[in-house]
């Protein structure tokens, strides 16, 4: 496999799982925090659902500028919302990948604030760290819905909560 289709492969397995997760979030909770330093539920998901999204913007772009941009993520209100703002984002960036090349993988990009830099790196490292920040956010995502008492997927494996069915089956 070279490179692209090792990354779509990942992206793939990735939101199927990140998927299961966001099914998960309900529809009453979604301006629940667990701490007031945390993300509300609303905003992390909405972050989950876009990430996707940013495997475009690196292959389209040399940089983020956050001082500069128009980089706005959708108002989520609803479960239904999430998930199809996850698979709009998930589409666009598979899409975006598909028609990539590997050269284009080597090339630079930026993420800044004006002129404080947070990240440079070659744009295949910065989708590689997109997809980190894709399973780490879940995690997250995973701890928020365990603090509220609701069953969690487990992305590779199951969770205890699966265990906990498959032994009571």
């Amino acid at each position: 496999m070279n490179i692209i289709e090792l990354l779509l492969k990942e992206l793939n397995e990735e939101t199927e799982k990140t998927r299961q997760m966001l099914e998960r979030v309900p529809n009453d909770r979604y301006d629940w925090q667990p701490h007031v330093k945390s993300m509300t539920i609303r905003r992390l998901a909405t972050h989950i659902a876009d990430l996707p999204n940013w495997i475009a913007l690196t292959l389209t772009t040399n940089e983020l500028d956050f001082a500069a941009a128009d980089w706005k993520e959708e108002i989520i209100n609803n479960t239904g919302e999430l998930l199809d703002c996850f698979n709009r984002s998930v589409q666009n960036g598979k899409a975006h990948l598909e028609n990539a090349t590997e050269k284009e993988l080597e090339k630079g990009w930026t993420m800044r604030s004006g002129e404080q830099i947070y990240l440079q790196a070659t744009k295949y490292e910065f989708i590689r760290m997109t997809f980190g920040q894709m399973i780490h956010h879940r995690a997250q995502m995973g701890v928020f819905l365990r603090l509220l008492n609701i069953p969690i997927p487990g992305p590779y494996g199951p969770s205890a909560d699966e265990m906990e069915l498959a032994m009571q089956a």
